[in-house]
C-alpha cells in the first residue's frame, strides 16, 4: 500500500506545483516584459527584461494604497477578534436551544453572497456618513466576516477542557479572570490561526472598497489592480508588476505564520 501511494502522492504533488506554480512563474515573467514583449509568441520565455513596469508602480497611488490596505486589514482584523473571541466561547460553553439557533443564524448569515450587502450597506452608511471612510470599509468587512470567525474558532474553544475553568473558579477567580488567564491562553493557536486567515482575507477584499470609496485616491491595492484595466485596453506589465508587488506582503504574512497556521487548522479540523 505504501510503495503503491509514494508515486501517487509525488504526482499529484508535481500536478499541484504546475497548476500554481506555471502561473506565478507567468506573472513574474510578464511583469518584467515590455507591452511589445507580451503580444510576442517568440518572446514567451526569451525575452530581454526590464524594470519599467516597476518603476511606473512607484508612485505615490501605490503608497497610498499599501497604506489603507494595511489599515484596512489590521482594523478588521481587530474588531472581528473582539467580537468573534467572545461569541464562539459563549457559543462553546452553553448548551441548549438558543446555542443551536445562534449556529444556525451564522451559518445562514454566512451563506449570504456578498454582493447582496452592498445597496443595503450603502444606504446605511450614507445616512451615518461612513461613505468615503477608512472606518466604514472597516466596518463593512467585520460584518461580513465575524460569522465566519465565530464558526472557526468555535471548535478551538470546545476544544478547552472544562476542569481548567473549574480549577480556576475554585481557586476564586471570576468568569472574566478565568477566560482571559485559562482558556485563552490555551486556545491561542485558533486566534492566531483566525486571525491570520481574516487578514488574508480583508487584504484582498475589493466589493466594498470600490463601493464605498467615492473617490478613486482612498482605493486600497485590490481596488488599484482594478484600475489598470480601462475602455483604452489592459496595461499587462503593469497590472502583473502591481499584482507581484501587491502579494509580497501577503507572502511575508504567511510565511511567518504558515506553521501556526498549519497546526491551528489541523487542531480544528480533529477537535
Amino acid at each position: 500500500m505504501n510503495r503503491r501511494s509514494g508515486p501517487v502522492v509525488v504526482a499529484v504533488k508535481l500536478l499541484l506545483t504546475l497548476m500554481y506554480g506555471v502561473p506565478i512563474l507567468w506573472i513574474l515573467l510578464t511583469s518584467f516584459k515590455s507591452s511589445a514583449d507580451v503580444f510576442s509568441t517568440q518572446s514567451s520565455f526569451l525575452f530581454r527584461p526590464v524594470t519599467t513596469a516597476y518603476v511606473e508602480a512607484f508612485d505615490g497611488a501605490l503608497l497610498e494604497a499599501l497604506r489603507q490596505s494595511v489599515v484596512i486589514a489590521t482594523g478588521t482584523t481587530a474588531l472581528v477578534l473582539l467580537l468573534a473571541i467572545p461569541a464562539a466561547y459563549g457559543l462553546a460553553r452553553t448548551r441548549g436551544w438558543l446555542p443551536s439557533l445562534g449556529l444556525g443564524l451564522l451559518i445562514v448569515l454566512q451563506m449570504m453572497p456578498q454582493t447582496a450587502t452592498v445597496i443595503p450597506l450603502f444606504q446605511i452608511f450614507g445616512r451615518w456618513r461612513l461613505l468615503d471612510s477608512t472606518f466604514g470599509v472597516i466596518l463593512a468587512d467585520a460584518a461580513l466576516l465575524i460569522p465566519f470567525a465565530t464558526l472557526l474558532l468555535r471548535p478551538f474553544f470546545r476544544a478547552v477542557p472544562p476542569q481548567l475553568e473549574e480549577a480556576g473558579s475554585i481557586d476564586g477567580a471570576s468568569v472574566l479572570r478565568t477566560f482571559w488567564s485559562i482558556v485563552l491562553p490555551v486556545a491561542r493557536n485558533g486566534v492566531f490561526t483566525v486571525g491570520t486567515l481574516i487578514f488574508l482575507l480583508a487584504w484582498g477584499e475589493f466589493l466594498y472598497a470600490v463601493n464605498f470609496f467615492l473617490s478613486p485616491g482612498s482605493y486600497p491595492l485590490s481596488a488599484l489592480l482594478a484600475q489598470q484595466v480601462s475602455a483604452f485596453g489592459i496595461n499587462w506589465p503593469g497590472l502583473m508588476a502591481l499584482a507581484v508587488l501587491t502579494s509580497i506582503p501577503i507572502l511575508v504574512v504567511f510565511t511567518a505564520t504558515y506553521r501556526l497556521l498549519r497546526d491551528g487548522l489541523t487542531v480544528g479540523a480533529v477537535k
